[in-house]
């Protein structure tokens, strides 16, 4: 299953209000920068989106809240929150406040690197893994981490069912080096049958710079496009 953006209120046609307002959020708070920055495949991407700089509280919390909120309009069904180590962690907890203070409560959980040897021991943190399990992450790149979520979440005895991004690139994978006709996002859709919600896309990054396109964002936006030409996948 596949689920769409919803529009917001007042929107221009193909316009994802949400999807904007997170756009214009990351770029204000340097999360998301624009330059040449070279990505685990060896590209180099116009643009480079860094969650880790979501770092104080402040930023955080409107971070959760464009998770809950997309989450909630998205429909999708889930029993509780994992976050894969590291960067899942914070976000994992994050938008669990915010669900529940939007009122929607679920238990959430997340895995160390490494064993504990002492204490509780074990790799896994929080709530039991049981039910509907969903993923928070950042973005997905390869898809390598959501894989290594869905076998720690298997293990428990739990579903894997769904996973939350903040932000989907719509660029080709790549397989032992080379380029697919199909993204990380795409892949775990359609291969692992795992539905995915994502606060923003490329088109949305795409729009905001055409719409802001003066100056240097209307350079930024012919290099954007430029890359999704090359790298960007069929969403047909």
């Amino acid at each position: 299953m596949v689920v769409e953006s919803a529009q917001g209120s007042g929107a221009a046609a193909g316009q994802d209000m949400l999807a904007q307002e997170f756009v214009r959020f990351s770029v204000d708070s340097g999360v998301l920068r624009f330059g040449e920055f070279k990505t685990k495949a060896g590209r180099l991407s116009p643009y480079f989106f860094n969650a880790g700089l979501f770092d104080d509280g402040a930023k955080l919390g409107k971070l959760a809240e464009f998770y809950a909120k997309r989450l909630l309009e998205s429909g999708i069904e889930f029993d509780m929150i994992f976050g894969p180590a590291y960067k899942g962690i914070p976000l994992a907890a994050a938008v669990a406040i915010e669900l529940a203070r939007l009122g929607r409560n679920v238990p959430f959980a997340y895995n160390r690197k490494e064993a504990k040897d002492h204490g509780e021991g074990g790799t896994l943190v929080g709530a039991a893994l049981q039910g509907r399990v969903l993923i928070v992450d950042d973005v997905m790149s390869a898809g390598t981490a959501a894989r290594e979520s869905i076998a720690i979440i298997r293990a428990a005895g739990a579903t894997p069912h769904a996973v939350a991004l903040a932000l989907d690139r719509q660029e080709k994978a790549t397989e032992n080096g080379q380029d697919v006709a199909h993204s990380a996002v795409q892949y775990v859709r359609q291969q692992l049958g795992l539905q995915v919600c994502a606060v923003a896309k490329l088109a949305d990054l795409l729009q905001y710079l055409n719409v802001k396109g003066d100056g240097a964002l209307a350079a930024d936006h012919a290099r954007v496009l430029a890359y999704r030409e090359r790298y960007g996948v069929d969403e047909g």
